[in-house]
């Protein structure tokens, strides 16, 4: 595909890109690029969204990432233009992207910052202000070891990737120090971006399973705590294993776990 000058983006949908092919877009002629329209003369025109292992260049989208190219449709269904590209890659080392909710492990404090590593190529900071209620005298009360849930603030090429805790309005939000209890594990990027999409069937099916706790980290952390440590680590478990199971298999596997 990076020998011809590009294909049609529909046309590999569901297949193998490699970096360096050039995903031709219908109809966009000279129009400007952050509103390139995508489908057939008669489809409504729509806004494109570029996603994870591609980038917009002159005749298109540019693969970065090697990996399975996914569409999503626009908001109007099938008939929509628009919608988003992404290559669904099982990429392992995480780069830090601005707003990407994280979890971070605390490792040392210089003067009134946190370091963190969120298994980036580098560690993140985090001041002690970027807490909810934090102040000069009430500080958070954060050790070295402890689990951070946040989001980068900063996240460049060029700068030291920076952490808050906090919101725009300065509420936490669910961020913060994570429990001492429960069990912290990895997990491919990949998977992380399946369990993070709106009705997970396999967050729902787990659910009904056991009452449990879990954290997501778009670095491929995953934090869950149950009611006991053997109900934890079965869930740890189906978790690691889904990624390589079908539905069918994930449901046989839990329907013996309950019993049924």
């Amino acid at each position: 595909m990076a020998g011809g000058g590009g294909v049609p983006a529909a046309s590999p949908v569901g297949q193998v890109v490699l970096p360096g092919d050039v995903l031709l877009l219908p109809e966009h002629g000279e129009q400007d690029l952050e509103k390139l329209p995508l489908g057939t003369s008669a489809a409504p025109r729509g806004r494109l969204l570029c996603g994870p292992g591609l980038r917009r260049c002159a005749g298109g989208l540019m693969v970065t990432k090697c990996g399975l190219l996914r569409h999503r449709q626009a908001g109007g269904g099938a008939a929509a233009a628009g919608g988003a590209y992404w290559v669904d890659s099982q990429q392992k080392r995480y780069v830090p992207v601005k707003g990407d909710h994280v979890i971070g492990i605390v490792t040392g404090k210089v003067g009134d910052v946190f370091r963190l590593d969120v298994g980036g190529s580098e560690q993140a900071s985090l001041s002690y202000l970027a807490f909810e209620g934090a102040t000069k005298r009430n500080r958070p009360n954060v050790q070295v070891g402890d689990l951070i849930y946040g989001q980068f603030l900063v996240a460049n090429k060029d700068m030291e990737p920076e952490m808050v805790c906090i919101d725009s309005s300065g509420r936490a939000s669910g961020m913060g120090v994570i429990g001492q209890d429960g069990f912290l594990f990895k997990v491919s990027l990949g998977l992380i971006r399946k369990l993070l999409a709106p009705k997970c069937e396999i967050i729902q099916e787990l659910s009904q399973l056991y009452p449990f706790e879990l954290v997501l980290g778009m670095n491929g952390r995953i934090w869950v705590k149950a009611k006991t440590v053997q109900q934890t680590l079965i869930i740890v478990n189906i978790l690691e294993a889904c990624e390589h199971m079908t539905a069918e298999q994930r449901k046989q596997a839990l329907a013996k776990l309950s019993g049924n």
